[in-house]
């Protein structure tokens, strides 16, 4: 009953901090307890390429990590192992995106984006995208597009049923950023300090948003609120409708580099990683924006950082998990209980005794299983 008062609360799970820097490595910094408590511990370092890390995602199961070394890295964060690397690109790695638990697109400087299946690991399709690099992607919630811009000063709408363009837009600079928002319905371009909102239905500007120095990260707190982090040690919340600054506050004291959003315990948090080697995790009052956000923790990884994503596991699916191995498992015992019982024919027929003794191990065997789950949830 508790683990289940847990999970409804959202505090079933783990969260680890993930970093990449410009030394190569990857830090791993684990909350055991998200919204009771926040402290984050040292869980692992990897020295994870040959140059530095340059993008990083995550989805319930692995992190992916992409570098100038033209490799992804990938680690299964439930057996703790590294799965390996993914070798196709010709060029710096410069953006990652899982959807959901079956596909990761990448993106890279040799203009080409990879969709992966996550099952086999293997790239299912390799689109000519950009005849510059590609500096961005993002899929739509629904997973039958995509958006990328690159250097080529095109923003481009990819149908990733068929992998073929669907939309092609010149834009009048090179964009650094491209994001859906949570609905689907909106998508905003960044070039340099500006960002541009965009109606899905029109395809075309509804709004911008100018910003003093050059926009290096985005997120959408919710479809009406989005941060913006540039070449300063402020974070800043916009009001998507009136274009409006609704708050300000220091995240840092040199450049916030990358920023990550995320929804745990009931909390809004957003987790900023700076050139100055801290990330620290801050909780959002939807309801207060004006107000400063509050600091919930902070760690000093006295590296450079170029990336920021946050994993969280997942309660349900690790149950799902537990229980299938347990399944498994009783199905094995039932199995060998079954082949030590000889069953002889009798008229065409197993032996109605030895029939009764397979049904009671199988009901035995079930009530076990009940238990167990009872006990796990």
């Amino acid at each position: 009953m508790e683990r289940e008062m847990e999970r409804e609360a959202g505090m079933g799970c783990e969260m680890v901090l993930i970093g990449g820097s410009y030394e190569q490595i990857v830090f791993g910094y684990r909350i055991k307890r998200p919204g009771q408590s926040w402290d984050p511990e040292p869980d692992f370092t990897h020295h994870a390429h040959g140059a530095s890390l340059t993008t990083v995602a995550v989805n319930d199961q692995y992190v992916a990590t992409g570098s100038k070394d033209e490799t992804i890295q990938l680690y299964n964060m439930k057996k703790k192992i590294d799965q390996g690397s993914l070798l196709y690109h010709a060029g710096t790695i410069t953006c990652l995106e899982f959807y959901g638990t079956t596909h990761l697109l990448s993106g890279a400087e040799d203009g080409i984006i990879c969709v992966w299946d996550t099952k086999k690991w293997e790239c299912l399709k390799s689109i000519p995208a950009h005849k510059g690099h590609v500096s961005s992607l993002s899929v739509h919630p629904s997973g039958k597009l995509a958006l990328s811009v690159g250097t080529d000063k095109t923003l481009r709408t990819w149908n990733l049923i068929d992998g073929k363009p669907a939309f092609i837009k010149n834009i009048k600079q090179n964009a650094q950023i491209v994001q859906w928002s949570p609905s689907g319905n909106n998508y905003i371009v960044v070039s340099n300090n500006q960002l541009d909102i965009y109606a899905l239905k029109t395809a075309s500007i509804n709004g911008t948003i100018m910003c003093k120095k050059r926009i290096s990260s985005v997120k959408f707190i919710t479809e009406a609120i989005i941060a913006i982090a540039g070449d300063e040690e402020h974070v800043r919340l916009f009001d998507t409708n009136s274009k409006r600054c609704l708050s300000e506050f220091k995240a840092h004291d040199s450049r916030v580099k990358v920023m990550h959003f995320f929804q745990v315990a009931q909390s809004y948090v957003l987790a900023t990683a700076s050139s100055d080697g801290y990330i620290k995790l801050w909780q959002i009052d939807i309801k207060k924006v004006p107000s400063c956000p509050l600091l919930l923790s902070e760690v000093n990884t006295s590296a450079r950082l170029t990336c920021l994503a946050v994993w969280l596991s997942n309660p349900a699916s690790i149950a799902q998990e537990v229980e299938e191995q347990e399944g498994a498992a009783i199905n094995k015992h039932c199995k060998e209980k079954e082949n030590k019982i000889k069953v002889a024919p009798l008229d065409g027929d197993e032996h109605p005794k030895k029939r009764g003794k397979q049904i009671l191990c199988k009901r035995k065997m079930a009530a076990e299983t009940k238990e167990r789950r009872k006990k796990f949830f």
